[in-house]
């Protein structure tokens, strides 16, 4: 089971890490120079905005999903926007057995309320609407140190073009952080 998480882990970071890399090199600006003007001028203050929940970002990582072996990874990035995906079962004919992955279309934490929605693939996409909460595990590296619980919605499109909507209570465990850990430095074992 713990070699699982860590090919997880390390198929959700070669995703996230670019992502993280891309939102970091876009953010950057450079410093005035001394003898610049606005180097001068006091800087104007800030428009009032809450402060970022830091610990939001201690919600970021892989969680089970509805069937052993699929997950949902969770990115909280800045001003509570959540990027992710879903990697589960395919449901039918010869993709049954193949992995499909369901990229967020729109995602959104305040505070340790979580919402998302999913871009459709054949004909189906999820919605969940919870929140981000302690579970049983005592420390990060244990199994289910953070819950999304809440209530996940299947939509299906038909052929008649009608929309079927199952919903469910779930609770996605968040995956041991030491396998993330881990597949963080399995690149550096290589130099």
């Amino acid at each position: 089971m713990k070699s699982l998480y860590k090919a997880l882990s390390i198929a959700a970071l070669s995703i996230s890490l670019p992502l993280a890399a891309l939102s970091a090199s876009q953010e950057a600006k450079p410093a005035p120079k001394s003898g610049d003007a606005a180097a001068s001028k006091p800087a104007s203050p800030a428009p009032s905005t809450a402060a970022p929940d830091t610990k939001g970002t201690d919600y970021s990582g892989m969680y089970t999903f509805l069937k052993e072996g699929e997950f949902v990874q969770v990115t909280v990035e800045d001003a509570g926007q959540v990027t992710g995906f879903i990697s589960r079962y395919g449901d039918s004919g010869s993709g049954k057995n193949d992995f499909v992955d369901q990229f967020f279309k729109s995602g959104k934490l305040d505070g340790n309320k979580l919402s998302f929605t999913t871009n459709p693939v054949s004909s189906s996409w999820y919605e969940f609407k919870g929140a981000v909460e302690r579970g049983e595990g005592k420390t990060p590296e244990e199994e289910a140190y953070y819950v999304l619980r809440g209530t996940l919605t299947e939509n299906t499109t038909g052929t008649d073009k009608k929309v079927t909507s199952r919903a469910q209570d779930v609770a996605f465990k968040m995956f041991p952080q030491d396998a993330e850990k881990d597949a963080e430095k399995a690149p550096d074992a290589k130099n």
